[in-house]
């Protein structure tokens, strides 16, 4: 069950012009399910990629690379549920490629200027003739109102399609930012998260949107933990289609900042519901780190706290053992951090002050907003002015059980 999350309106989620998605069950794992999606891309469209750190990356990850590293241009994305591709040596390569190499020949296109993403299982071949064979349903789908239904097309263990839309009125005109993501579980994303693409109508310098996904990537999927794992598929993609009014050159253009706010706010709404929607998830947990010397700090504090098993586990039997966190700020490894000086709340109650248990604090007070759904923890490290803040769950008896059975 999602933490206050619910599927989205289709009718809340904005067309962008420049921009069909199209979608197919193939049977890649199970069938009769969404599991493909086709994304036409308007021809001159400007697209910035962030991809997973882990060093054994998909197959489709490296290729995205390499055919955005080619400056071709991209003319349409094709991603599968089901099956990662990942950890499936050159096979896998040549599978992720054929993906490309099939829908460019459908579409009329260099398969140079396709890119691939794959999610599910690892370390299995990917049943490419399906995913080929499936191509011309969801061609035959093609539409621009269909971010719903591409949002339900990537899910795997996902309980709820995620998605999220916005216009912006700027400079005189109107800019439009719809996108979709998915991901429930193996997310503590090093960029992004497992899958997330985002599109607008804006027309946008292709150096200068690489820049503001890295930055969008950094406000957001990069905040967010729910079982400490990186995936091997990560990306987080942003297409600007260039097909609106609005025209965005540079950092000095006037529109710059409300685009740059706009994108941040529709990943950060992103990158949320992925943690409401986290396997097991019962609580939505911010930590909140503050008064920290720098915000790298600040976020290796907040890492720590978000992914200590014991943290989670209190939080999810509503036991305010709150020294747990307090052990986990200790071994977060901050220089000289001085105990003394830390302070910590748990929503309105003041925890601990001066590095003890505050005289006033009541264990029932702990408990009572321990028992919310939604919880902040605040903690003062009295180090300087920086900050940061990470997004989590609680860990659940339903975590373990998802993951246990995940590939029967």
């Amino acid at each position: 069950m999602a933490v206050n999350l619910h599927a989205p309106d289709s009718k809340s989620l904005f067309p962008v012009l420049g921009i069909e998605l199209g979608w197919a069950e193939a049977g890649i794992r199970k069938p009769d399910r969404k599991d493909l999606l086709v994304v036409r891309v308007a021809d001159g469209a400007s697209v910035g990629g962030v991809f997973t750190q882990n060093s054994f990356a998909a197959a489709p990850v490296l290729v995205c690379r390499e055919h955005l590293a080619g400056g071709r241009g991209v003319r349409a994305l094709v991603v599968n549920t089901g099956n990662a591709n990942a950890g499936t040596g050159t096979v896998g390569l040549e599978a992720a490629r054929a993906s490309c190499e099939a829908l460019a020949k459908l579409i009329g296109c260099d398969a140079r200027q396709v890119l691939p993403f794959s999610t599910g299982v690892i370390m299995e071949q990917l049943p490419i003739g399906r995913l080929i064979a499936g191509l011309p349903q969801a061609l035959g789908r093609l539409g621009q109102d269909h971010w719903l239904q591409a949002a339900q097309a990537i899910m795997t263990t996902d309980t709820v399609p995620k998605a999220a839309s916005r216009r912006v009125d700027t400079a005189g005109t109107t800019v439009t930012l719809t996108g979709i993501a998915k991901g429930a579980g193996m997310v503590r994303p090093d960029m992004a998260t497992m899958l997330g693409f985002v599109a607008t109508d804006a027309s946008i310098a292709p150096a200068l949107l690489q820049q503001l996904t890295q930055r969008a990537a950094d406000r957001s999927f990069n905040c967010i933990t729910i079982d400490g794992d990186t995936s091997t598929n990560d990306s987080f993609v942003a297409i600007a289609t260039g097909r609106g009014s609005l025209r965005i050159e540079s950092e000095q253009a006037p529109s710059y900042s409300a685009f740059s706010d706009a994108l941040n706010e529709v990943a950060r709404e992103l990158a949320h519901a992925i943690v409401r929607d986290g396997e097991g998830a019962t609580k939505f947990i911010e930590v909140r780190v503050e008064q920290a010397a720098t915000e790298v700090e600040a976020r290796q504090v907040a890492y720590a706290v978000a992914h200590s098993p014991l943290v989670k586990t209190a939080f999810f039997a509503s036991d305010p053992n709150l020294g747990r966190i307090l052990a986990a700020v200790g071994y977060a490894g901050i220089d000289r951090l001085q105990p003394e000086r830390v302070q910590m709340h748990l929503d309105d109650v003041h925890v601990v002050l001066d590095g003890g248990r505050h005289p006033d604090y009541r264990e029932e007070d702990g408990q009572r907003v321990m028992k919310n759904s939604e919880i902040v923890v605040r903690l003062l490290l009295g180090r300087g002015r920086a900050g940061a803040s990470v997004w989590t769950t609680d860990l659940s008896h339903d975590y373990v059980s998802i993951n246990a059975d995940y590939r029967s």
